[in-house]
């Protein structure tokens, strides 16, 4: 049983990173739930390298709530990796090669103010048989890959094994939202939270609030000359894949868009980037873009309507889903079943007059 009471029921709209870590929470804690998920490639948890990077942009800016955030994701994911028997998290190392003198000041500035999770690195000298770089390196630790292609698949089989997935699309015409109720279908439950990623934007209870959809493409590549056991970082991000000799090469945000397709002009460019970093061949074996559900704030949206209190959501990741769902996913079990505070730039009770408004 729940604590706190009955057993409760609660509808959860998509299976990408958010959905899969908030059914994974209701799972360890006996709060029963049906997914309601199509199973579509073309999202961002499927686009995604699944990197948790402990600083970001040009000035090194170590990311919010890194102490809350980064060993929680961590330890999520190690007890997903165990409980599903697939490889779920590598912990690793990011070398960062400075694309220009100005971002090695910088990366040396930040050093100087003693930020955590960098440092220079002493033998530079490692790599030029794999890169061209002349502004020397530095190194961010810990980072971390979460293996996405292997960690949704398998918590997708493991709630069809337990009848706990619907594979469609939601029907809104099936759906009733009552005081006390849900209704879809033939499924009636206390609750339901939408983890629908961009489709968010266009959702009826929540359209209203402040979405910033961006772009992202990337490229995979096959390097068979390229170490494995780092990333690599110069204007753009080299991820390793578990299968040997693959790579996830991408980092873009691209916000005047016509659709979610691949362009032609990100993998030229992309091509003419790695053609004058690498030294060694390689070879491009896909191309992926996808929408990426970012907010304007830069915070996630999680929480309850202030109207409709048994709908709910968990959303607005950006390009930080892999760290920031473990933690609001367990946030919001905990909210549902012992009423405990959300992160107040996340409760989207910071958009109460937005979601109110007649």
């Amino acid at each position: 049983m729940a604590e706190g009471g009955a057993k409760k029921k609660i509808l959860v709209v998509g299976q990408g990173i958010s959905g899969t870590m908030l059914s994974w929470f209701f799972e360890q804690r006996q709060i029963d739930c049906i997914v309601i998920d199509n199973n579509q490639q073309q999202t961002p948890s499927n686009t995604a390298a699944g990197l948790i990077n402990p600083v970001t942009g040009r000035r090194v800016v170590t990311v919010w709530m890194d102490e809350q955030i980064l060993p929680f994701a961590e330890q999520t994911y190690q007890q997903m990796g165990k409980f599903l028997n697939v490889p779920v998290l590598d912990k690793t190392s990011i070398t960062d090669f400075f694309p220009n003198p100005f971002m090695r000041e910088s990366f040396i500035k930040k050093l100087q103010q003693k930020a955590p999770y960098i440092k220079l690195e002493k033998d530079e000298g490692r790599f030029p048989s794999y890169f061209n770089y002349e502004f020397g390196i530095g190194t961010i630790s810990p980072a971390y890959i979460v293996h996405l292609q292997s960690l949704l698949p398998a918590w997708r089989q493991y709630l069809e094994s337990k009848q706990r997935l619907l594979n469609e699309n939601l029907d809104r015409s099936a759906l009733t939202v009552a005081a006390d109720k849900i209704i879809y279908k033939d499924i009636e439950a206390d609750k339901i939270i939408f983890c629908d990623g961009v489709e968010g934007a266009e959702n009826p209870y929540f359209s209203l609030l402040p979405f910033a959809l961006n772009k992202g493409e990337a490229l995979i590549i096959e390097a068979k000359d390229l170490p494995p056991n780092h990333i690599y970082k110069k204007s753009m991000m080299l991820v390793p894949f578990k299968e040997p000799s693959f790579f996830w090469t991408g980092t873009n945000y691209i916000w005047d868009f016509e659709d979610a397709a691949p362009t032609a002009s990100f993998r030229e460019n992309s091509e003419q980037v790695l053609k004058s970093w690498l030294k060694v061949p390689f070879k491009i074996v896909d191309h992926k873009a996808a929408l990426r559900p970012a907010t304007i704030e830069r915070r996630p949206f999680v929480g309850f309507h202030p109207i409709h209190k048994n709908v709910g959501i968990l959303n607005g990741m950006g390009t930080k889903g892999c760290s920031l769902a473990p933690y609001f996913a367990s946030q919001l079990t905990d909210h549902i079943l012992q009423q405990a505070a959300i992160e107040s730039e996340a409760d989207i009770a910071r958009h109460a007059r937005l979601l109110t408004r007649p």
